[in-house]
């Protein structure tokens, strides 16, 4: 099907042009060629191409490269990428009719359920100070952070696994820092907030995290003390307490790691690192007005 104000725009504009340019091609024939009827062509013609005929099917050109190069974004996010990209506005309902129409489909996300341990002596434990309140007026003002594991099978049978630790800012969604280990232990999570530190030596966040071994450590606990920092934990049970950490893990997962077999620790270290980096300076996200994070941040640091 054509987009356009008719479904024939196409067409319609081939017979125009061929009749016009070619006596061989009689109006007559060309219809019938098209399999479409003279009054219909002769209507159209008196009435002229629509003025958004065009712009949809640029929309529809931009719709399908964008598709092409992210297979797993929704009608959502290609309206914002044509925006924020392209400068083009549209509703949400005209990108979707034409994704439709294109049979642009996004992966649906599978559902996740975790759910964390109460932490027993003589380990560190904090409220859930956080409280799902993932509003952050200024940036390095709440930090959530969390480890999740990605597998890569070198040869037929074997499975191995790396792990991403990351800490993320709850005001521009940007990467704070991360650490890429082959364990999932308290190196890993302590080289994440040393790194954060090192960057962000006058931040003094909330942060937030689940009731993991490593965060329940206390010389963990000690180590935020030591940086300003007040600690939040989720609630046993409660993986929504960490509801923006858990978001981020499932777009990552969606759209870099599912649908794909990787066979080497450096493919998909490399994969990994390469989506943090399109995730923090090239994919705009709405909550942040068709900003990137670092788009985003330049700008609260410019308005400060």
């Amino acid at each position: 099907m054509i987009l356009g104000r008719t479904r024939h725009t196409r067409i319609y504009r081939a017979i125009r042009e061929l009749s016009s340019t070619h006596e061989e091609y009689s109006v007559r024939a060309l219809c019938k060629l098209g399999d479409v009827t003279r009054a219909a062509y002769y209507k159209w013609l008196r009435k002229g191409a629509h003025p958004t005929d065009d712009q949809n099917e640029r929309l529809a050109r931009l719709a399908v490269k964008i598709h092409e190069e992210h297979p797993d974004m929704g009608y959502r996010r290609i309206r914002d990428k044509i925006e924020h990209d392209y400068g083009l506005h549209a509703n949400d309902k005209r990108i979707l009719r034409i994704c439709r129409k294109k049979k642009l489909r996004s992966v649906i996300k599978n559902r996740y359920n975790c759910c964390t341990r109460p932490a027993a002596d003589p380990y560190y434990t904090a409220e859930n100070v956080l409280n799902r309140d993932f509003h952050a007026d200024s940036c390095n003002q709440k930090w959530v952070t969390d480890v999740t594991e990605f597998k890569y099978h070198p040869t037929e049978g074997v499975t191995k696994k790396v792990y991403l630790s990351l800490i993320l800012d709850l005001c521009d969604r940007r990467p704070v820092s991360y650490v890429i280990g082959d364990r999932n232990d308290n190196p890993l999570v302590f080289q994440t907030f040393d790194k954060a530190v090192e960057g962000h030596p006058d931040a003094h966040p909330l942060f937030h995290s689940d009731r993991g071994f490593q965060y329940t450590n206390k010389n963990f606990h000690d180590k935020l003390v030591q940086a300003g920092m007040t600690q939040s934990m989720s609630r046993v049970a409660h993986c929504t307490d960490n509801g923006p950490m858990e978001g981020f893990w499932g777009i990552l997962k969606r759209e870099m790691y599912y649908r794909r077999k990787f066979t080497s620790r450096q493919e998909l270290v490399d994969a990994i690192e390469d989506y943090i980096a399109y995730y923090t300076y090239d994919r705009p996200q709405r909550k942040l007005g068709i900003l990137t994070p670092q788009e985003y941040h330049e700008k609260l640091a410019t308005a400060a």
